[in-house]
This record gives structure tokens, C-alpha cells and sequence, in this order.
């Protein structure tokens, strides 16, 4: 969802400063070495500073055409987010994507664990009883296409400064999503 359908706009280095986080390692992971009282106090503040960040949400230009042309298709739509559930419909809500997705479809760190682990894509395929070979992870970071490889999907990497850190990871790489609307034209 973060940088992949909206413009990315988290400062996680400020996020991590202001929580009181080491530097350079991921948050949620950081959370989880913390005793239980100091973890639940921390969390709360990122929820907070989450909820502002998804009221500032703006869409990836061809979020919505990419998204119905999939639906029109006839392909199911979910998210694989390391926000809470209800920050990615604030989210959503801000960037008036949120009619493209199911509530169910919508996987979040409060449902299972957090990408990089591919549990999130996993239940995603479960639900639509769909197999790994037909379905693709698209993101714009190496945890999103970690979580697509160990869930055994094909990944897609949107880079929009068109810096493709990790290409041993995806199986495409795109700039837009608009390439992505593109390509799903051509398979139709």
C-alpha cells in the first residue's frame, strides 16, 4: 500500500527518532524486542503518528486504473501492509481507493505477522483459494517482495526513481504503475 499504491511518504529514520528507536533497523522489529508495558506505550505513539501520515495519503498515479482493470478482470485485489488495519483504511479513505478492496482482503501487522514473512500473502491465497503460480505481490520494497518469494507468488518491483535495489527478488520491474496497466492489457 505505502509506496506502492500511494506516494511514499514516511520518514521512517524521523518515525524511528521520535519513538526512541534505534536507528537502522526496521520498527515493528524493534517493537517486538521490547518488554511488554514499553512495546504497548511505543506502539500506541506509532499508531498515532501512522494516523496523521495516513491523512496526508495521496494515490500513485494509475492506482485506481490499475486496480480496475485488474477487477474488471476478474482478479481478486488485496493489501499486505506492516500498518495497522485501520490506518490502511484511513489510508485508503485519503486516497479514495478503498472501494477497490473487501474488509477481509485488507491484511495488516494486527492479523498476522509482518512482511517480510509471506504468512500475510498465504492467507490472502487461502481465502480466495487461489493458488501461488496465478497470483503477484507488487511493491516498492525488499520486504514486499520477500514476502511475495517465501508465499511462492510471482513479485513485481515499482520503483519510481527507476533504482531496482533488489532484481534477484522480482520477476518484474516497473517504474508506474500505468506499466503495470499496460502489461495487464496485453495478458487480457
Amino acid at each position: 500500500m505505502d509506496g506502492t499504491l500511494t506516494h511514499a511518504i514516511h520518514d521512517f529514520d524521523a518515525i524511528r527518532d521520535q519513538l526512541g528507536l534505534p536507528e537502522g533497523k526496521p520498527i515493528l522489529e524493534s517493537l517486538a524486542d521490547l518488554p511488554g508495558d514499553e512495546a504497548a506505550e511505543i506502539r500506541a505513539q506509532l499508531d498515532a503518528l501512522e494516523y496523521r501520515i495516513a491523512d496526508d495519503a495521496s494515490a500513485q498515479p494509475g492506482a485506481d486504473e490499475l486496480l480496475s482493470t485488474l477487477r474488471d478482470a476478474g482478479a481478486s485485489v488485496g493489501i499486505l501492509t506492516r500498518n495497522g488495519k485501520g490506518i490502511a483504511f484511513a489510508t485508503l479513505d485519503a486516497c479514495q481507493l478503498r472501494h477497490h478492496f473487501e474488509d477481509d482482503a485488507v491484511i495488516s501487522r494486527d492479523c498476522c505477522a509482518p512482511k517480510p514473512d509471506g504468512a500475510g500473502v498465504t492467507l490472502l491465497l487461502n481465502r480466495w483459494q487461489t493458488p501461488p503460480t496465478t497470483a503477484v505481490m507488487v511493491g516498492d520494497y525488499l520486504f514486499d517482495l520477500e514476502a511475495g518469494r517465501n508465499a511462492g507468488v510471482s513479485t513485481v518491483h515499482l520503483a519510481v526513481d527507476g533504482n531496482f535495489a533488489w532484481p534477484e527478488m522480482s520477476d518484474v520491474r516497473v517504474k508506474s504503475l500505468m506499466e503495470l496497466v499496460e502489461m495487464t492489457h496485453h495478458h487480457a
